[in-house]
């Protein structure tokens, strides 16, 4: 039997608490699921605590191809929903207070108003 058929890649994943996100650990050579789960729970017995540990077989992620990554590229222009596409407000708010200060500013020339 050859060495590199007896082993398989496994993606290592852990979660520190209940509440906590599962994170991603590390890789590991076995030569099964169950022999992976062991390994994985020797290493994190030593470092820290977790309440689950995941060993996923490498071959069962999916990854993308090449072809659909590119469909996550954007192709339309809405750098509207982008907070920095609305730089310009500033001066132009500043602008319009101006303008009020300045209309104030005349109002308050007249003076009290005659009856």
């Amino acid at each position: 039997m050859s060495h590199k058929g007896f082993y398989q890649e496994f993606e290592v994943f852990s979660k520190r608490s209940h509440n906590s996100p599962m994170q991603y650990q590390f890789s590991l050579l076995a030569p099964n699921e169950e022999l992976a789960l062991v390994m994985a729970q020797e290493n994190f017995m030593r470092r820290e605590p977790v309440v689950d540990i995941w060993v996923v077989k490498r071959d069962n992620i999916r990854k993308m191809t090449q072809e659909e990554r590119e469909t996550l590229q954007r192709i339309d222009n809405k750098e509207y929903r982008n907070t920095k596409g609305y730089g310009y407000l500033k001066k132009k708010w500043r602008h319009y207070e101006q303008e009020m200060l300045d209309e104030k500013e005349i109002m308050s020339w007249g003076g009290k108003l005659k009856k």
